[in-house]
């Protein structure tokens, strides 16, 4: 590594060919390693000692041909490599790599991923060259004594021998305020070449690729562990190629479309051009097919806006799987909370919202919980009978009771706000939906109220038995009972515009997502209506005895009965799952 002042940061050499790096001291090399960085400063990309030109990591923008640039070059093609080649006979020999933004088809951000690999030279610099006697050195056709002060036509840096060859230190290029006259600088070497370098070098190039090969292996095996590791720190870099960043996108993908999903996820941390393609979703597409995952749903993954979701919808389902998996597989049980307060009685009813848990019980009363501390922040008092259903949004809780009333209660002070009257039995179920909330009743009715005024807006008969579950998504009200039947209705006219009939035994519960209806009875089946159409379109048997809950999420549908029984269903591929 030699780091100098100028127009490139860290010069990469190519050793190719070079026996100077394998014999002497280690002062010798690091001698040959200044000279090859002088070289590639001035525009001289090669050995800088008698070998011949093959680098490219590095572009003369100066001295490059067409094929150079192109070979070198990322997202360069031939066209703009002769575009500047063209400019640079019309213009004159380019002063700095910035410039090349004068060119047609050459961006500000094209030569900010090439830069590494550009470097633009003295237009009439000449390459620094060592005499066959090894005692003098040329540059610019002056020639310099090496032992004792060697000058350099450059005001910007001086290299100091003393210091930088000393063994274990890095050769480097520090700032000089104070060129002399001629505009050169002072620099200091420390030793001269070893007796008979020359010679050996001059027999070093009469020799094959195959004898120069086999010399190299066998001074090698003559150097000390730190002589290898200072070779190796120069030739490892150049071995070190970016290939993905060359390649076209689409081949780029299909290279890395054979890692597997961790492997991606650790490509994706090398660079921004490996993140992008790495998180390219026809990959991530093909990587869920691979393990039977669904269609990513932006129902499941949340945030983000609509372009990050369509880029990223496939990986972050792919990544949800795998850490449900890895939690069931992997993760320990947390040791469980336990809220007590309602002391022996039935809980009959619970809502969840945020850190705030509300619970009801036979026991006439609902308390709110902390999350997060198991704490009991309130307790609700005002019923006269046991609470059977329960409604919350972040500020209110709606219970009703077998008092049969509605009671509406301020969340952060406990206070109730309304009683609501009407029901002429319990109150056994209800479901909110924005500030209006449906409540059912064993009176066979259902009312819509406001639970901000209190105020009952709507009343619905037409049920021939006790209403057991509702559903209400502001569109449509659906509602499950005793007399076997499954009702909707409009909740702005009061009509019924399906009774779907069915099920051979009461209606215990119903899931509703604003296109299908699903409900489950107590005899044991689950059945599956279009709400457009009131049409039947599947039953699903299997359960033993009355279907109590249920939970509908796209196409999947979890359900709960009395036979101590949870079964998961996907309806796309007709699986049904047994917990």
């Amino acid at each position: 590594n030699a780091e100098y002042m100028g127009r490139c940061s860290t010069t990469v050499l190519k050793v190719r060919s070079t026996p100077v790096l394998t014999t002497g001291t280690p002062h010798v090399r690091l001698v040959y390693i200044v000279f090859e960085a002088m070289n590639k400063f001035n525009g001289n990309v090669g050995t800088g000692i008698g070998g011949s030109s093959d680098g490219n990591n590095c572009v003369d923008i100066n001295t490059a041909t067409a094929a150079e640039f192109e070979r070198c070059l990322a997202r360069v093609g031939m066209s703009r490599a002769q575009s500047i080649i063209d400019a640079r006979e019309v213009m004159g020999p380019f002063e700095s790599v910035d410039q090349l933004t004068s060119v047609e088809g050459i961006s500000s951000s094209l030569i900010e991923q090439n830069r590494r690999r550009l470097y633009c030279s003295a237009p009439n610099a000449t390459a620094f060259s060592i005499s066959p006697s090894m005692s003098n050195v040329s540059f610019g056709g002056s020639k310099l004594c090496m032992v004792g002060a060697v000058k350099r036509k450059c005001t910007s840096a001086t290299i100091n021998f003393n210091s930088a060859l000393s063994p274990g230190k890095k050769t480097r290029m520090r700032p000089h305020s104070a060129p002399i006259e001629d505009g050169s600088v002072p620099m200091e070497a420390e030793s001269s070449p070893p007796h008979g370098f020359v010679d050996w070098l001059t027999k070093f190039h009469e020799w094959t690729g195959l004898e120069r090969s086999k010399a190299l292996s066998i001074l090698v095996e003559h150097c000390s562990n730190e002589q290898v590791k200072e070779l190796l720190s120069v030739i490892e870099p150049q071995l070190q190629r970016d290939f993905i960043s060359f390649l076209p996108k689409e081949l780029a993908l299909y290279i890395l479309s054979y890692l597997s999903a961790y492997d991606l996820c650790q490509a994706a941390q090398v660079s921004q051009i490996w993140r992008i393609l790495s998180d390219d979703h026809l990959l991530w597409r093909q990587k869920c097919r691979e393990e039977g995952i669904a269609a990513a749903s932006t129902s499941f993954i949340g945030g983000g806006s609509k372009h990050q979701q369509a880029c990223c919808s496939w990986k972050q389902a792919y990544l949800r799987e795998l850490e449900i998996d890895e939690n069931w597989r992997r993760r320990p049980l947390k040791t469980p909370v336990l809220l007590k307060g309602h002391d022996d009685h039935v809980i009959t009813c619970l809502q969840y919202r945020g850190d705030r848990i509300v619970s009801g019980s036979d026991d006439n009363t609902l308390k709110v919980w902390s999350a997060s501390s198991g704490d009991c922040i309130l307790t609700l008092t005002g019923h006269t009978g046991g609470v059977w259903s329960s409604q919350m949004t972040d500020n209110v809780v709606i219970s009703g009771s077998t008092d049969r009333t509605l009671k509406i209660w301020c969340l952060r002070s406990g206070e109730c706000l309304y009683t609501l009257y009407g029901h002429t039995s319990t109150v056994r179920c209800m479901d909110l939906h924005g500030d209006l909330v449906v409540s059912g009743s064993r009176d066979a009715t259902l009312r819509l109220w406001d639970i901000h005024t209190g105020v009952c807006r709507r009343v619905f008969m037409g049920h021939l038995a006790a209403v057991r579950c509702v559903q209400y998504n502001g569109s449509y009200i659906v509602s499950g009972a005793y007399d076997f039947l499954v009702k909707v209705w409009n909740p702005l006219t009061e009509e019924c515009l399906y009774t779907l009939q069915g099920h051979g035994n009461r209606v215990y519960s119903l899931r509703f997502d604003g296109e299908f209806i699903v409900s489950g009875s107590l005899d044991t089946s689950i059945r599956v209506w279009r709400v457009s159409t009131g049409e039947w379109v599947h039953t699903l048997m299997g359960h033993q005895s009355l279907t109590s809950g249920m939970e509908l999420c796209g196409n999947l549908l979890v359900s709960g009965n009395a036979d101590s029984k949870v079964k998961v269903g996907i309806s796309e591929r007709d699986d049904v799952y047994i917990l």
